[in-house]
Protein backbone atom coordinates (compact mmCIF):
# COMPACT_ATOMS: atom_id res chain seq x y z
CA UNK A 1 0.00 0.00 0.00
CA UNK A 2 1.36 3.40 -0.98
CA UNK A 3 1.45 6.35 1.41
CA UNK A 4 -1.27 8.06 -0.59
CA UNK A 5 -3.45 4.94 -0.33
CA UNK A 6 -2.89 4.95 3.42
CA UNK A 7 -3.94 8.59 3.61
CA UNK A 8 -7.09 7.86 1.62
CA UNK A 9 -7.84 4.85 3.81
CA UNK A 10 -7.55 7.13 6.85
CA UNK A 11 -9.87 9.72 5.29
CA UNK A 12 -12.45 7.05 4.45
CA UNK A 13 -12.17 5.49 7.92
CA UNK A 14 -12.80 8.87 9.59
CA UNK A 15 -15.72 9.43 7.17
CA UNK A 16 -14.19 12.62 5.80
CA UNK A 17 -14.27 10.91 2.39
CA UNK A 18 -17.46 9.14 1.33
CA UNK A 19 -18.28 9.75 -2.34
CA UNK A 20 -16.69 7.36 -4.88
CA UNK A 21 -15.95 10.10 -7.42
CA UNK A 22 -14.16 12.22 -4.80
CA UNK A 23 -12.23 9.20 -3.52
CA UNK A 24 -11.16 8.50 -7.12
CA UNK A 25 -9.96 12.11 -7.44
CA UNK A 26 -7.79 11.72 -4.31
CA UNK A 27 -6.33 8.55 -5.83
CA UNK A 28 -5.46 10.32 -9.11
CA UNK A 29 -4.36 13.69 -7.72
CA UNK A 30 -1.62 12.80 -5.25
CA UNK A 31 -0.83 15.53 -2.73
CA UNK A 32 2.91 15.03 -3.29
CA UNK A 33 2.72 17.05 -6.52
CA UNK A 34 1.55 20.15 -4.62
CA UNK A 35 4.00 20.19 -1.69
CA UNK A 36 7.57 21.51 -1.88
CA UNK A 37 10.43 18.99 -1.77
CA UNK A 38 11.77 20.22 1.57
CA UNK A 39 8.53 18.97 3.16
CA UNK A 40 8.60 15.55 1.51
CA UNK A 41 8.61 13.77 4.90
CA UNK A 42 5.28 15.39 5.79
CA UNK A 43 3.32 15.11 2.52
CA UNK A 44 0.90 12.49 3.76
CA UNK A 45 0.46 13.84 7.27
CA UNK A 46 -3.11 14.86 7.93
CA UNK A 47 -2.05 18.44 8.59
CA UNK A 48 -1.74 21.76 6.73
CA UNK A 49 1.70 22.53 5.28
CA UNK A 50 3.33 25.81 4.20
CA UNK A 51 3.55 26.49 0.46
CA UNK A 52 5.29 29.88 0.69
CA UNK A 53 4.15 33.50 0.95
CA UNK A 54 2.57 32.78 4.36
CA UNK A 55 0.03 30.45 2.73
CA UNK A 56 -0.71 26.76 3.32
CA UNK A 57 -1.99 23.69 1.57
CA UNK A 58 -4.95 22.63 3.68
CA UNK A 59 -5.19 19.54 5.87
CA UNK A 60 -6.41 16.56 3.80
CA UNK A 61 -9.31 15.93 6.18
CA UNK A 62 -10.49 19.51 5.74
CA UNK A 63 -10.17 19.37 1.95
CA UNK A 64 -12.12 16.11 1.83
CA UNK A 65 -14.80 17.49 4.15
CA UNK A 66 -15.26 20.63 2.05
CA UNK A 67 -15.38 18.73 -1.24
CA UNK A 68 -18.02 16.41 0.16
CA UNK A 69 -20.09 19.44 1.23
CA UNK A 70 -19.68 21.03 -2.20
CA UNK A 71 -21.45 18.12 -3.94
CA UNK A 72 -19.73 18.73 -7.30
CA UNK A 73 -20.89 16.57 -10.20
CA UNK A 74 -19.42 15.62 -13.56
CA UNK A 75 -19.91 18.46 -16.02
CA UNK A 76 -20.20 21.20 -13.38
CA UNK A 77 -18.56 24.61 -13.60
CA UNK A 78 -16.62 25.47 -10.43
CA UNK A 79 -14.88 28.55 -9.06
CA UNK A 80 -12.00 27.74 -6.69
CA UNK A 81 -11.05 30.88 -4.75
CA UNK A 82 -7.65 30.80 -3.04
CA UNK A 83 -6.24 27.97 -5.15
CA UNK A 84 -2.75 28.13 -3.60
CA UNK A 85 -0.49 25.42 -4.99
CA UNK A 86 -3.37 24.02 -7.06
CA UNK A 87 -4.35 20.86 -5.17
CA UNK A 88 -8.05 21.71 -4.78
CA UNK A 89 -8.21 22.98 -8.37
CA UNK A 90 -6.78 19.70 -9.63
CA UNK A 91 -9.06 17.60 -7.41
CA UNK A 92 -12.08 19.54 -8.64
CA UNK A 93 -10.89 19.18 -12.23
CA UNK A 94 -10.77 15.43 -11.79
CA UNK A 95 -14.25 15.38 -10.25
CA UNK A 96 -15.98 17.48 -12.96
CA UNK A 97 -14.25 15.60 -15.78
CA UNK A 98 -13.64 16.79 -19.33
CA UNK A 99 -17.21 18.06 -19.70
CA UNK A 100 -16.81 20.41 -16.71
CA UNK A 101 -14.70 23.47 -16.02
CA UNK A 102 -12.74 24.69 -13.00
CA UNK A 103 -11.36 28.20 -12.65
CA UNK A 104 -8.84 28.66 -9.85
CA UNK A 105 -8.26 32.17 -8.49
CA UNK A 106 -5.11 33.09 -6.58
CA UNK A 107 -4.01 36.60 -5.56
CA UNK A 108 -0.27 35.84 -5.11
CA UNK A 109 1.61 35.80 -8.40
CA UNK A 110 4.25 33.29 -7.33
CA UNK A 111 1.53 30.84 -6.25
CA UNK A 112 -0.32 31.34 -9.54
CA UNK A 113 2.79 30.12 -11.36
CA UNK A 114 3.37 27.34 -8.84
CA UNK A 115 -0.23 26.18 -9.19
CA UNK A 116 -0.11 26.28 -12.99
CA UNK A 117 3.11 24.27 -13.05
CA UNK A 118 1.60 21.70 -10.71
CA UNK A 119 -1.53 21.39 -12.88
CA UNK A 120 0.62 20.69 -15.94
CA UNK A 121 1.60 17.36 -14.39
CA UNK A 122 -1.96 16.15 -15.04
CA UNK A 123 -4.18 15.93 -18.11
CA UNK A 124 -6.68 18.47 -16.85
CA UNK A 125 -7.49 20.77 -19.75
CA UNK A 126 -10.73 21.63 -17.97
CA UNK A 127 -8.89 23.32 -15.08
CA UNK A 128 -6.85 26.51 -14.97
CA UNK A 129 -5.56 29.09 -12.48
CA UNK A 130 -5.51 32.85 -13.02
CA UNK A 131 -4.31 35.84 -11.04
CA UNK A 132 -7.02 37.38 -8.87
CA UNK A 133 -7.81 41.07 -9.18
CA UNK A 134 -9.76 43.48 -7.00
CA UNK A 135 -13.33 42.22 -7.19
CA UNK A 136 -14.29 39.16 -5.19
CA UNK A 137 -14.80 36.09 -7.32
CA UNK A 138 -15.58 36.52 -11.00
CA UNK A 139 -18.43 39.05 -11.36
CA UNK A 140 -20.56 38.66 -14.47
CA UNK A 141 -20.22 34.88 -14.52
CA UNK A 142 -22.04 32.16 -12.62
CA UNK A 143 -21.00 28.71 -11.45
CA UNK A 144 -22.54 25.47 -10.26
CA UNK A 145 -20.24 25.46 -7.24
CA UNK A 146 -17.90 27.88 -5.48
CA UNK A 147 -15.17 26.73 -3.10
CA UNK A 148 -13.30 29.24 -0.94
CA UNK A 149 -10.18 28.03 0.86
CA UNK A 150 -9.47 31.08 3.01
CA UNK A 151 -11.46 32.45 5.92
CA UNK A 152 -13.66 35.51 5.50
CA UNK A 153 -14.42 37.74 8.48
CA UNK A 154 -18.05 37.94 7.36
CA UNK A 155 -20.24 36.24 4.78
CA UNK A 156 -19.43 37.63 1.29
CA UNK A 157 -23.00 37.70 -0.02
CA UNK A 158 -21.88 39.02 -3.43
CA UNK A 159 -20.44 35.58 -4.16
CA UNK A 160 -23.93 34.09 -3.92
CA UNK A 161 -24.86 36.21 -6.97
CA UNK A 162 -22.23 34.21 -8.87
CA UNK A 163 -23.89 30.90 -7.96
CA UNK A 164 -26.37 29.19 -10.26
CA UNK A 165 -29.75 28.19 -8.86
CA UNK A 166 -29.29 24.71 -7.40
CA UNK A 167 -25.61 25.40 -6.84
CA UNK A 168 -23.53 25.21 -3.67
CA UNK A 169 -20.92 27.45 -2.07
CA UNK A 170 -18.60 26.25 0.70
CA UNK A 171 -16.60 28.91 2.52
CA UNK A 172 -14.84 29.33 5.88
CA UNK A 173 -16.14 32.29 7.86
CA UNK A 174 -14.22 33.00 11.06
CA UNK A 175 -13.76 29.53 12.59
CA UNK A 176 -16.64 27.77 10.88
CA UNK A 177 -17.17 26.21 7.46
CA UNK A 178 -20.44 27.39 5.96
CA UNK A 179 -22.39 25.65 3.21
CA UNK A 180 -24.87 27.65 1.14
CA UNK A 181 -27.35 25.95 -1.18
CA UNK A 182 -29.06 28.31 -3.63
CA UNK A 183 -32.60 26.92 -3.81
CA UNK A 184 -34.02 29.81 -5.85
CA UNK A 185 -33.21 33.42 -6.70
CA UNK A 186 -34.54 34.43 -3.30
CA UNK A 187 -34.01 31.37 -1.08
CA UNK A 188 -30.66 30.25 0.33
CA UNK A 189 -30.18 27.33 2.72
CA UNK A 190 -27.25 27.69 5.14
CA UNK A 191 -25.46 25.03 7.20
CA UNK A 192 -22.63 25.72 9.68
CA UNK A 193 -19.79 23.44 10.79
CA UNK A 194 -17.62 25.03 13.53
CA UNK A 195 -14.09 24.24 14.68
CA UNK A 196 -11.78 25.06 11.74
CA UNK A 197 -8.81 27.37 11.20
CA UNK A 198 -7.79 28.87 7.82
CA UNK A 199 -5.52 31.60 6.52
CA UNK A 200 -7.52 34.83 6.06
CA UNK A 201 -9.30 35.79 2.88
CA UNK A 202 -7.67 39.03 1.75
CA UNK A 203 -9.08 41.70 -0.53
CA UNK A 204 -8.14 40.90 -4.09
CA UNK A 205 -9.38 37.29 -4.30
CA UNK A 206 -11.18 38.10 -7.55
CA UNK A 207 -10.65 38.74 -11.23
CA UNK A 208 -11.75 41.47 -13.62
Amino acid sequence: MTLNERLIEHLVWTEALKTPRIIEAFQKIDRKYFVTQNLSDYIYNDAPLPIGKDQTISQPTTVAFMLELLEVKEGDSVLDIGSGSGWTTALLGSIVGESGQVRGLERIGALVEQGRNNLRQFDLKQADIVRAKEQLGQPGKTFDAILVSASASEIPYKLLDQLNIGGTMVIPVCNSILKFKKLSSTEIKKEEYPGFVFVPLIAGEGID
